[in-house]
C-alpha cells in the first residue's frame, strides 16, 4: 500500500482552518499580532497549536517576525507563521503596533470575519485576508517540527499560480459576504493554502537539506515513510522494512536516520503514539480498539508504550491531561517497534 505521507500526517494531527480578519488599509498603517497561543482561545478554542497566515489580495505591504527582518509582500503573496510567533504586518518595514487582543475581546461571540480598517482616507489601498490553522503539536507532529518560523509564498505565474489566485479570490468574496456556509468555505480554503505552502516549501529545499520533509522526496526514505504510514499497525521490523524498499538493513537504517534523525522503528513507535492520541481525543473507541488500530495487541501493551513515550496514561490523555513536551523518552534503537504483546 502506497501512502500519501503528508496527507496522512495532516489528518492525524487534525489540521483545521478558519479566517477571522480582513484588513483594509492605506499608509501609514501597522498591525502587530501577539503570540498565537494568546489568540487561540478567541479564534480556535480547544485547539492545541495555532498557525497564522496572511494572504495579500490587493496592494502590497511588509511582514515579518517582531524579532526578525520584514519581507516585501505583493498582491497574491502569502506569509505563514507556523509557530504562531509575534509578528508585524505594516505599510513599511520597521514599524511597531499595539499587540493587544482588543479587537478579539470586543468581537468575542460575534460574527467573524472581523474587518479592520486603518487610515481609510488614503488612495493607496492594501487588502489582507488573515487566517488561522489549528493542529495537534503533541505527542508527535513531524511536519510542524520541520517548518521554519516564517514561510513566504510569493505569487507565481502560470497554471500553478492561477489556482492559488482563484482561492484568494474566493476567500475575498466569502470573507466579505458572510453568507450561509462561509465559515466552512473559509476553513477549507485556509487548509488548501497551507498544504500548497508546504508543497512549495518542500520543492524549494536545497538538495543537501535533511529532515522529515526532505526525507519525503528522498527515494529510499520516502518509500520507507510511505510503507510505515500506509500500514502503521503492521508488525514491522527493520528487516521487513528493508525488504519492502529493497535495501539492506544497515543501508536503510543509515539513510533513514540521515534524513529523519531517528531510526525507522523509533519513528514508527512515535507515529503510533500520535495515531493513538488522535483516536483517544477524537473518537469514543475503547482502548482495546485503539490498540488494535495502531499495532498493539492489547490494552496493556499500548498503555505501557503510551506512558513510556508520552508521559501519561492513555486515559489521562483522553481526559485532557497533557505533558508539556512531546516525548519524555524515546525507544532504544531496536530493530522492532514496541511489540504488540
Amino acid at each position: 500500500m502506497t501512502a500519501d505521507v503528508l496527507s496522512e500526517v495532516l489528518r492525524a494531527v487534525r489540521l483545521s482552518g478558519a479566517v477571522f480578519f480582513n484588513i483594509e488599509a492605506s499608509p501609514p498603517w501597522v498591525a502587530e499580532a501577539p503570540a498565537a497561543s494568546s489568540v487561540g482561545p478567541y479564534v480556535m478554542p480547544g485547539v492545541e497549536h495555532v498557525i497564522e497566515f496572511h494572504a495579500i489580495t490587493s496592494g502590497s505591504c511588509w511582514g515579518g517576525l517582531v524579532d526578525g527582518p520584514a519581507v516585501r509582500l505583493l498582491e497574491g503573496d502569502v506569509i505563514v507563521f507556523p509557530f504562531g510567533d509575534p509578528h508585524v504586518i505594516s505599510s513599511a518595514p520597521g514599524m511597531r503596533g499595539d499587540p493587544s487582543l482588543g479587537a478579539l475581546t470586543l468581537a468575542s461571540g460575534g460574527p467573524f470575519p472581523i474587518t479592520l480598517s486603518f487610515n481609510d482616507s488614503g488612495a493607496e489601498r492594501a487588502r489582507i485576508v488573515c487566517g488561522f490553522l489549528g493542529c495537534d503539536a503533541r505527542p508527535f507532529n513531524p511536519l510542524l517540527s520541520n517548518l521554519p518560523r516564517v514561510i513566504h509564498m510569493p505569487r507565481r505565474s502560470g497554471k500553478e499560480g492561477e489556482w492559488v489566485e482563484q482561492l484568494l479570490h474566493v476567500a475575498v468574496i466569502e470573507s466579505s459576504a458572510q453568507r450561509a456556509g462561509s465559515a466552512c468555505m473559509l476553513a477549507r480554503l485556509s487548509e488548501l493554502l497551507f498544504v500548497e505552502m508546504v508543497r512549495r516549501h518542500l520543492s524549494s529545499l536545497p538538495s543537501e537539506t535533511t529532515g522529515w520533509l526532505a526525507g519525503l522526496r528522498d527515494d529510499v526514505t520516502g518509500r520507507s515513510l510511505s510503507a510505515l504510514h500506509g500500514r502503521p499497525a503492521h508488525a514491522w521490523s527493520l528487516e521487513l522494512l528493508a525488504k519492502e524498499v529493497g535495501l539492506s538493513r544497515s543501508m536503510l537504517a543509515e539513510r533513514f536516520h540521515h534524513f529523519v534523525g531517528v531510526p525507522p522503528m523509533q519513528y514508527l513507535a512515535r507515529w503510533r503514539m500520535q495515531l493513538a492520541a488522535s483516536l483517544l481525543t477524537g473518537t469514543t473507541l475503547t482502548l482495546a480498539d485503539v490498540a488494535e488500530r495502531v499495532g498493539y495487541g492489547s490494552e496493556a501493551a499500548l498503555s505501557r508504550a503510551f506512558k513510556r513515550l508520552v508521559g501519561v496514561a492513555p486515559s489521562a490523555w483522553r481526559e485532557g491531561l497533557r505533558p508539556d513536551v512531546s516525548f519524555i523518552s524515546s525507544d532504544d534503537d531496536n530493530e522492532t517497534a514496541a511489540p504488540p504483546s
